[in-house]
């Protein structure tokens, strides 16, 4: 299976690229970069300390995705939009790690999943996927008289907060409660709050230091305290489960999946 890397010469496309090539039965097809790059033309296996495939980076997403049958993107909203419109066009699979997106955003990721398979996961990790479906289950069970608080730590360059997996994680709450996630949540406190409201599901967000992903979903009632954790230490994680992703997107038909789809949670 022939898969390409956009943004590939970024940290997480990097890892990509290598999980590419170490997956049996998948060949990188090749990346692409902003035509500013200075890696515009470079070998990707040279790039990363390995044998030369022959290939260059390119600045033309639309060969990338003609010379692949599927495209994995950890980019930015915009040019994950772009990239779906290219995929459905040329009938290409498309996996999506990208983080920020719109309502609006992923109504679009839903157009293209009409045309072609579609893998959209606020987070790739098998371990994390694990995590949401099991505080959907203890969200069902505990029922509002436990409150739900999601706290979130990433390193200090990333840009959005919160994290698209603790949004996730707040979505499988809510879908656990049976209300939207949208109607209940708080992203923040400050100053003379008042009590808090019955059902709120909160959010808490940390940045610092080089943490690749901390979550934690805690559900705090009188007496007691059950708490949720996943910590991921490598990139590795996500970058393995978006190539696992795409690999079984191969064998779908058109359609907007999501991770637990992947792996049939």
């Amino acid at each position: 299976m022939k898969i390409g890397i956009v943004g590939c010469a970024g940290r997480m496309g990097r890892m990509l690229m290598e999980a590419v090539m170490d997956a049996e039965g998948c060949a990188l097809s090749g990346g692409s970069e902003r035509p500013e790059s200075d890696f515009i033309g470079r070998d990707p296996g040279e790039m990363l300390g390995r044998r030369p495939l022959g290939i260059g980076i390119t600045a033309d997403s639309r060969a990338l995705f003609a010379a692949s049958d599927a495209v994995i993107d950890f980019t930015a909203p915009s040019a994950t939009l772009a990239h779906a419109l290219i995929a459905a066009e040329l009938g290409k699979v498309l996996v999506v790690g990208t983080t920020g997106l719109s309502k609006e955003d992923e109504a679009r990721l839903a157009e293209a999943g009409r045309r072609v398979p579609v893998v959209y996961a606020p987070n790739f990790s098998v371990g994390v996927n694990l995590l949401m479906a099991l505080t959907e289950r203890a969200a069902a069970i505990l029922g509002t008289d436990y409150d739900i608080d999601i706290v979130e730590m990433h390193h200090r360059h990333k840009v959005d907060a919160p994290s698209g997996t603790a949004l996730g994680l707040g979505r499988a709450a809510a879908k656990g409660r049976n209300v939207a996630l949208d109607s209940v949540w708080c992203k923040s406190r400050d100053g003379q709050t008042g009590a808090r409201p019955r059902g709120e599901i909160g959010f808490a967000t940390l940045r610092g230091g080089d943490v690749v992903g901390d979550h934690t979903v805690m559900f705090a009632a009188d007496g007691e305290r059950v708490e949720l954790t996943h910590k991921a230490s490598s990139r590795a994680v996500f970058a393995k489960g978006a190539v696992r992703a795409a690999r079984w997107a191969a064998g779908q038909s058109a359609g907007l999946y999501s991770m637990r789809d992947v792996l049939g949670l």
